[in-house]
């Protein structure tokens, strides 16, 4: 934040121009989770960027399973950019035979039936579902069994799970979908 701002403070002025947002709604927004700045002077560039870590829950460390080691699951397993953030996939679940006991990208894929006892004895708190749509119920619901309560979810499937499971689907073809009417109407 501070290369973007230029120096140790920034305002919301700024703010709202890098975010493309009014400055009202920056400073709105801000004030939701406390008092972060002076007025007339800004925001600390180095205290509002340790305050917005803090609020987005990655000023810690976060261990992530992933299910699903077929294609997605390896490319998945192989991207560095969770770990550069704070999240951690300490642990690869599959129900194909074929695939448990495989290495990939330094895990050993175990057994979705060990999943809970990962969970715990892992401290597991994300899943990346990375399956078919037909099981991606199924691991879901094996997963909020095991304590997860975050789900990144991958299966081409809207997933049912309780209030207090938050889920977050990753739609490919919607996003191809958005990029083909954007290509058509430019």
């Amino acid at each position: 934040m501070e290369a973007a701002s230029g120096g140790t403070s920034i305002s919301s002025d700024r703010l709202a121009h890098l975010t493309g947002h009014t400055a009202a709604q920056v400073r709105r927004d801000l004030a939701y989770f406390g008092n972060f700045g002076k007025r007339g002077v800004g925001y600390s560039v180095s205290d509002l960027s340790n305050q917005l870590v803090s609020i987005v829950g990655i000023d810690h460390n976060w261990n992530m399973a992933l299910i699903g080691a077929g294609n997605l699951g390896k490319a998945l397993l192989a991207y560095k950019g969770f770990e550069q953030r704070g999240f951690k996939i300490v642990g690869a679940y599959d129900n194909d035979a074929r695939k448990i006991g495989s290495t990939i990208s330094n895990l050993t894929v175990e057994s979705l039936s060990k999943l809970s006892e990962s969970a715990k004895r892992l401290d597991i708190q994300l899943a990346i579902i990375a399956t078919s749509a037909e099981s991606a119920q199924e691991v879901l619901d094996l997963s909020v069994d095991s304590g997860i309560m975050a789900v990144l979810n991958f299966a081409p499937v809207r997933l049912n799970a309780p209030d207090t499971v938050q889920i977050a689907n990753v739609d490919l073809t919607v996003e191809v979908e958005y990029l083909s009417y954007w290509l058509t109407n430019k």
